[in-house]
């Protein structure tokens, strides 16, 4: 089972995954969890990549709690297993932003 991130760990985890971000929206923590809300050009785009990181998601064991609307994906990562964030969700989410 994956190991839950200490607070300071978290921090320098966030800050390392917000130095990728190329747009305007950086993930957020939100207690247990990290957040973000991606923006696409078209549904397809969106959908697209939401197909493209659910491969990766399966790869890492690892799945996302998603939304869609249009061209919006709301993120929301956690690993319940651990009862909070692990070296898994920053993983995923590091895919994400590579993969957008």
């Amino acid at each position: 089972m994956p190991t839950k991130l200490a607070d300071d760990a978290i921090a320098n985890k966030l800050n390392e995954l917000n130095d990728l971000v190329t747009d305007d929206v950086h993930w957020e923590r939100d207690g247990d969890s990290i957040k973000k809300t991606f923006k696409f050009k078209s549904f397809i785009r969106a959908f697209g990549w939401m197909s493209q990181i659910a491969i990766w998601a399966e790869k890492l064991k690892h799945h996302p709690e998603w939304f869609n609307v249009y061209n919006k994906v709301e993120v929301t990562l956690t690993t319940h297993d651990a009862g909070g964030l692990t070296e898994l969700d920053f993983s995923l989410a590091e895919k994400m932003e590579k993969f957008k």
